[in-house]
């Protein structure tokens, strides 16, 4: 026999939240047989109950039901930190998300907690993007955004940091999903830029606060990613990226997969093709993707610059190089190689401006060049019309 322990507002009483987030954290328990427990006991806090007598049988290796105590430090802590927790079925548990076979049973969110049920589209890619696929997400992001859809991505470097932080301007905002607690940062150069997500937008995790990232809990996010949104643009990604996984997840689960044609010459362009080669959507620009999710009813965004702007830089994240002299001959030498490979990951088979590299290395004009003439010097770079360079065939 089934219990109700909702209240009129739609969420949980006090005692089946705790008993919920207990069942999510006991090692053994995945989301499915999460869901089973508490179908076959009528609710969470009968099953942890059961759950003693259960293990004493010794049918379930490796099942542990997790310390009381530990659960009620971590709500604590979540109430601390100005965070919520959000259990499935709860009114605010977003209803796209909840419909996936492996749906997480708990979220902990910081920020605008309702844009997770709001109409989204996931951006992802490469961590070592190039310079034309940073801008490319930047545009796609803020020209979304300006519809009103919002922008869901992973917080990773590269494409993830550029879709963040061009749909943050936008009133339909971003989403982060996180591989590691909502107060851990991965990449750690993406603090501020978390922060400020956690204000304009929402950052979400089924992990608790203060977890680590992990190299097995990276799938897990991305199924997550691909629950909450109608479609998923892939912008950039290399034969085995994890973006790839993200599409196929968002394959499974019905959702539209879209990506960006790029040159075959380009190993990060090589996965998107391949998508494109199974029979997801192309796409060019924010109107495409627009078109393909037109059920959803937002109103095309208005067509941005021919020239994208570069990612703002956040604030309080250390810049590779200043741009200024060093008296010291060695750090000078250093900051300078550093530089000539930030310039050399950026760029790919497309020739990209000059002018749009020294925007995003937020150098001067003259340092950029001198990494430039490097490059050239050694033979991996070649120029082309209109002060642009792109990486050498070969």
């Amino acid at each position: 026999m089934k219990c109700d322990h909702s209240l009129a507002s739609g969420q949980l009483d006090p005692s089946e939240r705790l008993a919920r987030l207990r069942l999510a954290r006991s090692p053994g328990i995945g989301p499915k047989s999460h869901a089973r427990l508490i179908e076959r006991f009528g609710s969470a806090r009968a099953a942890v109950e059961a759950l003693p007598r259960l293990l004493a049988t010794g049918r379930w290796p490796g099942v542990e039901l997790a310390p009381l105590d530990a659960i009620e430090r971590e709500l604590e802590a979540i109430e601390a930190a100005g965070a919520l927790l959000l259990c499935a079925g709860e009114a605010g548990y977003p209803e796209r998300l909840g419909g996936v076979d492996d749906a997480p049973p708990v979220l902990v969110c910081r920020g605008r907690v309702e844009l997770l049920g709001a109409p989204s589209v996931a951006v992802v890619g490469a961590r070592n993007a190039s310079t034309h696929g940073r801008l490319l997400a930047t545009r796609l992001a803020r020209e979304l955004a300006a519809a009103g859809l919002v922008v869901v991505s992973g917080l990773a470097r590269g494409i993830d940091t550029a879709a963040h932080v061009g749909a943050l301007d936008g009133p339909g905002s971003t989403v982060a999903v996180l591989a590691s607690g909502v107060d851990r940062p991965y990449p750690e150069e993406n603090a501020p830029l978390l922060e400020r997500i956690a204000t304009a937008g929402c950052a979400v995790s089924e992990r608790p606060l203060g977890a680590e990232p992990q190299a097995r809990h990276f799938p897990r996010r991305n199924r997550i990613i691909a629950g909450l949104v109608a479609g998923v643009v892939v912008v950039e990604a290399a034969p085995q990226s994890g973006s790839l996984i993200t599409a196929r997840l968002a394959l499974e689960q019905g959702r539209e997969v879209m990506a960006v044609p790029g040159s075959p010459l380009d190993p990060r362009h090589q996965g998107t093709n391949r998508l494109l080669r199974e029979g997801a959507n192309l796409v060019e620009s924010a109107a495409d993707v627009l078109a393909v999710l037109g059920p959803l009813g937002v109103r095309p965004a208005r067509a941005g610059p021919a020239a994208p702007r570069a990612p703002r830089i956040a604030r309080g994240v250390p810049r590779p190089c200043a741009g200024r002299a060093s008296p010291d001959p060695e750090a000078a030498s250093a900051c300078s190689d550093a530089l000539v490979e930030r310039v050399w990951a950026g760029l790919g088979a497309e020739p990209v401006a000059i002018d749009d590299l020294v925007r995003e290395c937020q150098v001067s004009p003259a340092v950029v060049q001198d990494a430039v003439l490097e490059l050239e010097l050694a033979g991996r770079i070649e120029r082309h019309p209109g002060n642009r360079i792109a990486r050498k065939p070969g």
